[in-house]
């Protein structure tokens, strides 16, 4: 599934649309993604379609409050995750908002634990979805090491 994500990514960054559900899911296929994968990732996407801006008061993006996890939260992100994820937010690359938009995308996985890599990438998807832009220095941190490097 994360590999059809940066696929996404790396595909579509560029574009400000891209093709409608069947039309991606068949580009995927003929790209050689398993049918499997192709639909975890566009259901996982969809959790992204709408975001809940409203869901949290004005005041929330003002705030300067301590994020405390709750049981299943520590259970399922590994600490480097969760690490990572207060390294951005005190970068101010994220918002109160977006922080929790990325934990609610993340214990959407089946996975039993997110590692560093895999929240990278939610990280990566959530900023695209709601910012469109991602700078090039978060950009490079947040693309799996290796992978392809074209976008620009």
């Amino acid at each position: 599934m994360f590999d059809v994500l940066v696929y996404l990514f790396e595909s579509y960054y560029q574009h400000e649309i891209y093709p409608d559900h069947d039309t991606l899911a068949r580009k995927l296929t003929a790209a050689g993604f398993e049918d499997e994968d192709i639909h975890d990732a566009l259901d996982w996407l969809k959790g992204l379609v709408s975001p809940q801006e409203t869901a949290f008061p004005p005041q929330f993006e003002l705030g300067r409050s301590f994020r405390a996890y709750t049981e299943q939260e520590s259970a399922r992100l590994s600490a480097d995750s969760r690490g990572f994820l207060a390294f951005l937010e005190s970068a101010r690359v994220l918002t109160p908002a977006l922080r929790e938009v990325i934990l609610e995308r993340a214990m959407a996985l089946p996975d039993d634990v997110v590692g560093l890599d895999k929240f990278k990438i939610i990280v990566l998807m959530v900023l695209w979805a709601y910012r469109g832009d991602v700078d090039t220095l978060v950009l490079e941190e947040l693309l799996p090491e290796g992978g392809p490097r074209n976008v620009h």
